[in-house]
């Protein structure tokens, strides 16, 4: 079965409001939210399709800091349907993902994932991915 990997259009919105409800749960994202975030231009979105239908997608962004010469990537979001799995869709995203960083100038990419989603880790070492020695340290911040 064929993937083709594109990046998301505002007519991708109701497809990704669905996998994205499918990944995190939660409070449904709104189409016109989704299609304000894709305007926006902040983040790469890629897309997965098998048979014309939105199977999967792909978020990306591109950081620059003063401490290095060169811009660094990271892939932030990552979801492939149940019913897509093990076909080739994440590995296509992670490579047009890429592939779209290094156009930016990107010379590094790094993706964060749960320790215990083999799965995932699979892939991502499939796609030349080391497991590094950082740690990650998350805080929910109030707004006084």
């Amino acid at each position: 079965m064929t993937i083709v990997v594109r990046r998301a259009t505002v007519d991708d919105a109701e497809d990704l409001a669905r996998l994205n409800f499918e990944f995190n749960g939660g409070e449904p994202r709104q189409g016109q939210d989704i299609k304000a975030s894709l305007r926006s231009n902040q983040e790469l979105v890629a897309v997965a399709l098998m048979l014309d239908e939105v199977v999967a997608f792909g978020c990306a962004q591109s950081y620059r800091s003063f401490c290095y010469p060169d811009p660094y990537g990271e892939i932030t979001e990552m979801y492939v349907s149940e019913a897509a799995r093990r076909k080739g869709a994440a590995t296509a995203l992670i490579a047009f993902l890429e592939q779209e960083l290094c156009c930016q100038g990107v010379t590094s990419v790094k993706i964060l994932t749960g320790n215990t989603n083999n799965p995932a880790l699979n892939t991502y070492q499939a796609s030349g991915y080391i497991t590094s020695a950082e740690v990650m340290l998350q805080k929910k911040v109030r707004i006084y």
